[in-house]
Order: C-alpha cells, then structure tokens, then sequence
C-alpha cells in the first residue's frame, strides 16, 4: 500500500511539473462501450452518474432500482496506463407489492492500458481489466468477488464520426450457490459529433452462461454528451431493453470532470 501512494504521489507531482498539452477530454461515460482513451498522466477523472433509474417489467413483476450519486476515480499514472475505482453510495430497489430496500454497491477497481499509442490518430486499442469487491449491502451487489477483461477498441469513420467495439468476458456469481461462471458481453456503437454535443446510437449484448439457466440481454442504446469547455461534460442517455430477459427501459444523466 505505501508503494501503490508513493506512486500516485509521484504521478500526481510528474503531471503538475510538466508542461504539456493534454489530450481530447474522453469520459468513460455515457453509454457501455468503455473507450480506449487514458487519462493524461497526473492527471484525474471525476465521473458521477447523478441518478440511474432501471425499469423491469416481465411475468406480472415490477422492478424498479435507482442508482444515486455512483461515481467513478480515473487516473492517469503514465502516459499508456491509468487505473480507477468505482462506487454506488446509494441504491433503492422497489417491487411493486413489496417495501423498498435501500443500500449501497459494491467496488469496483480497474488498470486500464493502451496497446496503441494513445496520443496517435486513427486505431485506437486498449485493455482493461477489473475486479469487483463484494462492498455492497445484501442483495445488490453481485454477490462476491467478480472480474473480468475487456478489450475497447475505436477509430475515426469520418470528419467528428467515430466507431467504438467493447468486447469482454467475465466471471460471474453462480444464481443458485456459490460458484462462478463465465458471462461474454460486448458493446458497439457509433457517434457523430454536432459542435459541443456528441450523440451516439449502440447496441449492446450479453451471453451468461449460468449453470442452473443460461440467459440472454440485449439493448439498443441512445447517447447525447455536452461539452462544457475542454475538461468537463454533462451527459444522459436511455437504454432499451430489445428480450424479456433485458431490463425495459433505463435512464440516466451524468457529469464529468477533468482535473
């Protein structure tokens, strides 16, 4: 632990001592295709969902979960590699003939680094991977220790067009014991750039290949994100759900802050 806070220390005072131009701001949010960017070294990403509302309906059940305040650490520790950390101080899960259960989430820690060099044009290629700290109060979290790899990857279509692929497989918590299994994910999306605004369509899916019933997501995902300067956003977006299996509808909005 003393070395991992000397390190940050030292990355911190490089990236305040240094004169350099920074690179495109590029948040991690909105949408589900993690971007390949990294974080300017010595230099932190704020990232806050300001409030997430999910909406599941399905078999005569009615679902419905906040997320409140969920708010993400990115920095930026050499010039190919940052690492963050992610946390949900407030979660409220409702089903309709049952009192509301209010918690917290579980943490999420990740490295990400670029296999590309991040401050060329054109194919951008990273990997990150993560783990997830069973943090979270009983029943809203993902019930143990989890983790995963992605590999996001990017590259211009045209004049303020960009094309973005996420792949990743993870191992997740078995439904009926405590084992593990492996679910496959992936996101790919397009987005155009109007100015400050940036509007993005993707579309998202997921295999988990759960022992006891292996099951299938899939949305079609609409993203807007505004500029607000060099370092900083505001962002929404609206997932829908395109099974039985996917949540309905999902809303959220955001910030980000570059630092």
């Amino acid at each position: 632990m003393r070395i991992l806070l000397l390190s940050l220390a030292a990355a911190l005072l490089a990236g305040s001592t240094q004169a350099q131009a920074l690179r495109d701001f590029c948040a991690e949010r909105p949408g589900k295709a993690t971007p390949p960017c990294i974080v300017d070294q010595g230099h932190l990403m704020l990232e806050v969902g300001l409030a997430d509302a999910v909406f599941a309906r399905g078999s005569g059940a009615h679902e419905d979960t906040y997320s409140l305040a969920a708010t993400e650490l990115r920095l930026g520790v050499s010039k190919r590699v940052e690492i963050g950390a992610e946390w949900t101080p407030a979660i409220i899960d409702h089903n309709r003939g049952e009192s509301s259960r209010t918690g917290v989430g579980d943490v999420v820690l990740d490295l990400k680094a670029a296999l590309t060099n991040p401050d060329a044009n054109g194919l951008a290629v990273s990997v990150q991977g993560f783990v997830t700290v069973p943090t979270a109060t009983h029943g809203q979290g993902a019930g143990g220790w989890t983790g995963g790899v992605r590999l996001p990857v990017s590259a211009p279509l045209g004049p303020s067009t960009d094309f973005e692929l996420a792949p990743e497989v993870d191992v997740v918590r078995d439904a009926a014991d405590g084992g593990t299994h492996l679910a496959w994910a992936g996101a790919i999306g397009v987005s155009h750039g109007f100015g400050p605004t940036t509007l993005g369509v993707e579309f998202w899916g997921q295999v988990d290949d759960d022992p006891a019933d292996r099951t299938y997501q899939a949305s079609a995902d609409l993203t807007a994100a505004y500029a607000v300067g060099d370092s900083a956003q505001l962002d929404a977006g609206i997932n829908l759900g395109l099974n039985r299996t996917t949540p309905d509808v999902e809303i959220y909005a955001g910030i980000a802050r570059r630092f």
